[in-house]
């Protein structure tokens, strides 16, 4: 009976032991994790993006506790998420600045004719490296990375072969700028209204005969709105939207191709 006990008192013991160990390990190493991270982490939208600069919400709500990063810099969360977390600080609200995505092609089946048939992997990433199947090597080559990419299903693939972004879904993560190889989606303040559809740099007969949509740098646009349109290399830019007065604006949409002018803006419902 012996034998059998001074194990038992051994082994509990030592259980007594480790089990005071461990609560003073937790007492002693504990983080104190800051209150505030939780209550701004709980008004973040949760979409774990990255569209912040950060690994996600988490990560962000602690950068902002931590006084290195401004609530603003969630596109996702807009406005309310903003207000909400001014509170929690203390701060007076930043201004949101409502962005969405905008594509910059016009390359459709129709206007952009295909020079050879391509087979392989179906993502615009392959077919780029590859050269892509369209006479324009700058424009859209429609295999939808950028509609996979994006988490707020906020774009979809256009019968013409383009893909269409839904204003009112679009939340400016970003997500769809970084999937397109050819850098054909830029994010632009919502009332921007006057885009250049077409990145082609190539001369304007090369152009015009590679995409019916394509600048061909007739410099209609530029002479129509100087201070606010050049040309450079084949391709009209636009170098501060808001010099371009409305006015103007009927001017500049004389371009031949349509490669300048207003966005018919797009919505789900």
């Amino acid at each position: 009976m012996t034998d059998l006990l001074v194990p038992v008192i051994t082994m509990t013991a030592l259980g007594l032991v480790f089990s005071l160990g461990l609560v003073f390990a937790y007492k002693k190493l504990a983080v104190q994790v800051n209150p505030r991270v939780e209550k701004i982490n709980a008004v973040l939208p949760q979409a774990n993006c990255g569209a912040c600069g950060f690994a996600g919400c988490q990560a962000f709500a602690e950068a902002i506790a931590a006084g290195k990063a401004k609530p603003e810099s969630c596109p996702v969360g807009g406005a309310d998420a903003v207000s909400k977390i001014a509170v929690i600080l203390g701060i007076q609200a930043g201004e949101v600045v409502k962005k969405v995505a905008r594509l910059h092609c016009r390359g459709t089946h129709q206007a952009a004719p295909k020079r050879s048939q391509y087979f392989g992997l179906q993502t615009c990433f392959a077919a780029h490296i590859m050269g892509g199947d369209k006479l324009c090597t700058y424009g859209c080559l429609g295999l939808v990375d950028c509609v996979r990419a994006c988490p707020f299903d906020a774009m979809t693939m256009g019968e013409d072969g383009l893909p269409i972004i839904f204003e009112d879904k679009c939340t400016a993560c970003g997500k769809c700028v970084e999937a397109c190889p050819r850098n054909l989606i830029e994010l632009h303040r919502l009332e921007q209204n006057i885009l250049v559809f077409c990145r082609s740099k190539d001369r304007p007969q090369a152009s015009r005969k590679a995409c019916q949509n394509a600048c061909i740098a007739c410099n209609i646009c530029a002479r129509a709105c100087p201070e606010a349109i050049i040309m450079k290399d084949n391709l009209a830019v636009i170098t501060d939207h808001k010099k371009i007065p409305p006015e103007k604006i009927p001017e500049i949409e004389r371009c031949p191709t349509g490669a300048i002018g207003r966005l018919k803006k797009t919505n789900e419902g």
